[in-house]
């Protein structure tokens, strides 16, 4: 089986920064694309960015220019790098990542468990 641990939310003031991880374990798999979404109470889970196997990224414009997204493929991880922080940021953010099983060559969507980001001062 595959599962993503994510690591790295929690309580920051407006203006300040975090970094989330998410890091793929298992056996018998292929991570493609990797992303990270978030949720707000009462909302739909809306996709931040993703990233290419190869690294290639997008944003949404809600983030852009203060969203860093990242992957270490030796260590099937992926990082989300939040600054400047917005009361609006305050989410429960999401790791997914696009999983082959190499040996039957299924591909199957993974989810972490979310972790809480609060942007309060």
């Amino acid at each position: 089986q595959v599962q993503l641990v994510e690591s790295g939310g929690g309580l920051v003031q407006p203006g300040g920064s975090l970094r989330l991880s998410c890091a793929a374990s298992g056996r018998d798999f292929s991570i493609y694309a990797m992303g990270w979404y978030r949720q707000a109470p009462g909302k739909q889970r809306e996709l931040v960015a993703p990233i290419t196997r190869g690294g290639s990224t997008n944003y949404a414009d809600s983030v852009k220019g203060r969203f860093t997204i990242s992957r270490d493929n030796a260590k099937n991880t992926v990082y989300l790098q939040m600054n400047s922080l917005k009361p609006e940021d305050t989410a429960v953010y999401y790791c997914n990542a696009d999983v082959m099983v190499v040996s039957t060559a299924r591909r199957f969507r993974y989810w972490g468990q979310g972790t809480q980001v609060t942007v309060s001062s």
